[in-house]
């Protein structure tokens, strides 16, 4: 073996090495979601159900049970909105469902806000939220309640709270899952015309 092979090899200093390539901008486009969007929706929904408690829910959905409601959302004329990369990728969904189902509620709905976990932190629950409301606003709604789960979600709550939603109560251990108690915040917005 020559010397030169026993020698260790020489670095280049920080400022002569090969930069690496700049992530690429976290990008996307909102837009109204289609039937084709929902395989991607239950994939986000299911992983907060098996992963979380800011969803009640503790089987996971269903496509049949998701197109149904998707048909009703529809139907209504709410939107239901996703969150799409420039790759084609749902990174997130968003829509309005009604609060009950006696016809004086007409007007008032429930908002749901899921992000893919790999999306979150970077502003698109803020992005969703405000078209979510900007569009709900233009199909006549003029409640929109958030039921959000009282623990290991302080970030949808402070969320709602920075777009004008005021807490109107809390309700203590009325959910049971993964072994505990669990109770939830609930907020409201008036949507008033522009």
């Amino acid at each position: 073996m020559l010397e030169e092979e026993y020698q260790p090899r020489r670095v280049l200093p920080p400022h002569l090495r090969k930069q690496p390539e700049p992530e690429a901008p976290f990008a996307y486009t909102i837009r109204e979601a289609t039937e084709a969007d929902l395989p991607w929706v239950r994939e986000i929904y299911n992983h907060y159900v098996a992963n979380s408690t800011v969803t009640f829910d503790e089987k996971p959905w269903t496509l049949r049970a998701l197109k149904t409601k998707f048909a009703k959302v529809r139907a209504l004329g709410h939107p239901f909105l996703v969150a799409e990369s420039p790759a084609g990728v749902i990174l997130g969904f968003a829509y309005v469902y009604p609060w009950k189902e006696k016809a004086a509620y007409r007007f008032t709905v429930e908002n749901s806000i899921y992000l893919g976990p790999a999306s979150t932190g970077k502003g698109l629950g803020r992005a969703l939220l405000g078209e979510l409301l900007e569009r709900s606003r233009a199909a006549g709604i003029k409640e929109v309640i958030a039921v959000i789960a009282d623990r290991g979600a302080e970030a949808s709550i402070a969320l709602h709270e920075q777009f004008g939603f005021t807490k109107t109560g809390e309700m203590a251990r009325v959910g049971f899952k993964f072994e505990r108690w669990l109770g939830i915040v609930m907020l409201q917005k008036s949507l008033k015309k522009r």
